[in-house]
């Protein structure tokens, strides 16, 4: 298969190499925030995340019209190199996405749970968004919502009584305190873009597609039917 080519696997869009599942994501998300006069994206941080910024960057879309956000947030200074602010900032709004607004979810707070409160009006007041951004974990993991939180179940409530909550024991490293939306808020969107890469991650997505007693906590974005959902992998 020819680089940027893709396959179909229990959903998912294979792509041969991260650069081309870059390309494709960031074509996708380009194309779902031209459609309004006020765009919102929920951005993700890691490793998938940044080719997709450096790609969006330099798109003309009317980055003044755009306000982003995150799907979730490490309880980190903005300055630290674990920040998904950071990371927004150094990867996303530069050249023509410099005139994006940035809604952050940090708010200064004394705890993860502070400012997941003083968010949670933030967030409501940009929903629907346009696009969001999701990475997994090989956990089954998205945004911060682990396997094993206590308030887990909430959490992936699509219904449930919360748009942000404070994470105070991340499953996998960086193991620092967190913030993250739930599903209620991320399921309130036009569009689900997950990206991810590695065969074990490849492995955990085609057991959720064929096994209906493994519910990792992405199967909460995969297996519902409100939102379409564009599942991309690379090697």
């Amino acid at each position: 298969m020819s680089s940027g080519g893709t396959t179909a696997s229990a959903n998912l869009e294979v792509f041969t190499d991260a650069g081309a599942l870059a390309t494709a994501a960031a074509s996708v998300i380009a194309g779902k925030l031209s459609q309004h006069r006020l765009y919102r994206l929920a951005a993700t941080g890691g490793r998938s995340a940044g080719p997709v910024f450096d790609r969006l960057r330099y798109l003309e879309l009317g980055w003044q019209r755009i306000i982003v956000t995150l799907t979730d947030e490490r309880f980190v200074d903005p300055s630290s190199p674990d920040s998904n602010e950071r990371l927004v900032r150094e990867r996303l709004l530069q050249d023509r996405a410099a005139n994006a607004i940035f809604v952050p979810l940090r708010a200064g707070g004394g705890t993860p749970e502070d400012d997941a409160r003083a968010a949670e009006p933030r967030v409501r007041a940009l929903l629907p968004f346009d696009a969001v951004m999701l990475g997994v974990g090989e956990d089954g993991h998205f945004a911060s919502l682990f396997p094993g939180l206590p308030n887990l179940a909430d959490a992936l409530d699509p219904n449930g009584p919360r748009l942000v909550i404070g994470v105070a024991e991340a499953g996998l490293p960086p193991l620092v305190p967190r913030i993250s939306l739930t599903a209620k808020a991320l399921l309130d969107a036009r569009l689900i873009v997950v990206m991810t890469s590695g065969e074990p991650k490849r492995a955990l997505l085609e057991r959720v597609a064929a096994d209906p007693d493994f519910a990792p906590p992405i199967a909460t974005i995969l297996r519902q039917s409100r939102v379409p959902v564009r599942l991309f992998w690379s090697p």
